[in-house]
């Protein structure tokens, strides 16, 4: 028995028609919102206060209303960090001789994945590539590289750092 299909085997235009299905699916798939969104550009801005303003300018008071309660860092060199004990070691680490230390995001790999439940937003997925560098002598020198993984919450329509993964530290190799 010959299936209904069995005519169009040789059919170029059902290959065309299929590979634009599967196109489009991609298209509709890929969860990465656009650099030029609402909830991209808040992320993105979210991590200048993080790295900008805390890590680099060592303003550890615009930490606090931005990292969620239940907050947890997961460095791979570092360790394990609740809230308190990451602002302190922001504080004790960088903050004792500010402008020693900063951040740079490589804005080219910065990316962002929204997280919906049953169609509603509640959190979003940020990641990208950190560079650090270090001030001595008047002289700036990339120390070394960095991949991140945050997870930000919405509670009570505001955003929350609530997990981060901090790893694949390289030193520099220029």
């Amino acid at each position: 028995m010959n299936s209904f299909f069995d005519a169009f085997k040789g059919s170029l235009i059902i290959k065309i028609l299929i590979a634009i299905i599967m196109f489009l699916f991609s298209l509709i798939t890929n969860a990465q919102v656009d650099k030029n969104t609402e909830l991209y550009k808040t992320l993105k801005s979210k991590d200048s206060i993080i790295f900008e303003r805390a890590f680099n300018k060592c303003e550890t008071e615009k930490l606090e209303p931005i990292i969620a309660e239940n907050f947890e860092f997961y460095h791979d060199v570092a360790g394990v960090q609740n809230k308190n004990e990451f602002v302190e070691a922001v504080k004790v680490n960088l903050c004792t001789n500010p402008g020693i230390f900063s951040r740079e995001l490589d804005e080219s790999t910065l990316e962002v994945f929204e997280l919906k439940n049953n169609g509603k937003r509640y959190g979003a997925i940020q990641r990208g590539k950190h560079i650090f560098f270090i001030t001595e002598n008047n002289k700036i020198h990339k120390t070394g590289t960095a991949l991140f993984t945050h997870i930000w919450i919405l509670e009570k329509n505001i955003w929350k750092l609530k997990r981060v993964l901090s790893f694949n530290h390289k030193d520099a190799t220029e």
